[in-house]
């Protein structure tokens, strides 16, 4: 059973930055992948970024390209997302999310096995 645990959200002034990290344990696969998904109240999950087990292929959602930057430290077991020039549309609650059943990276939350509890950004203009 693969384990989740993000931190680093917070609350911030519009253009300011955040460092969102997901450490996982109990992994069995060496090949995988890892996702950024963020929700907001009353809507669905939606995909921000994601990330291979290599680290050699990264997508993001059109909204934060050139803003948020994914990248991995395989030897600490962490996926990160750094999220700068945070906007108010940015505010939500963020998770991670990874999966052994796929190489290449997905962008709908039904692809991935397993979460963490979340971490809420607020971003205030």
């Amino acid at each position: 059973q693969v384990q989740l645990v993000e931190s680093g959200g917070g609350a911030v002034q519009a253009g300011e930055s955040l460092r969102l990290s997901c450490t996982a344990s109990g992994r069995t696969s060496r090949t995988y992948i890892t996702a950024w998904f963020r929700q907001t109240p009353g809507r669905e999950r939606t995909f921000v970024a994601g990330i291979n087990s290599r680290g050699s292929a990264t997508q993001y959602t059109s909204s934060v390209k050139g803003r948020f930057t994914i990248s991995s430290d395989n030897a600490l077991n962490t996926v990160y997302l750094q999220m700068n020039n945070l906007k108010a549309e940015d505010t939500a609650v963020y998770s991670c999310a990874t999966t052994a059943r796929y190489s290449a990276i997905q962008s709908f939350s039904r692809d991935y096995d397993y979460w963490g509890q979340g971490t809420q950004v607020t971003v205030s203009s």
